[in-house]
């Protein structure tokens, strides 16, 4: 697995406790990517446990049609 923050996060303090952190913009936007495919494996995931429904596309479309 590759590294994701690549430059050393600096921790902001608040009455000596750690509140806050500070990373690199292209490593926060990486960590938002992994996070979302993370999140849509483990929607698949139960799609896959869960029963399958299907519809005719004209039906869909009647409906979600923007």
């Amino acid at each position: 697995m590759k590294k994701i923050i690549k430059a050393k996060p600096r921790i902001i303090l608040k009455n000596g406790k750690p509140d806050a952190v500070i990373i690199n913009i292209k490593d926060y936007r990486n960590m938002l990517a992994l996070l979302e495919d993370k999140e849509d494996l483990a929607e698949l995931e139960r799609m896959r446990k869960g029963r399958l429904k299907f519809r005719k596309l004209k039906d869909f479309f009647s409906k979600y049609r923007p």
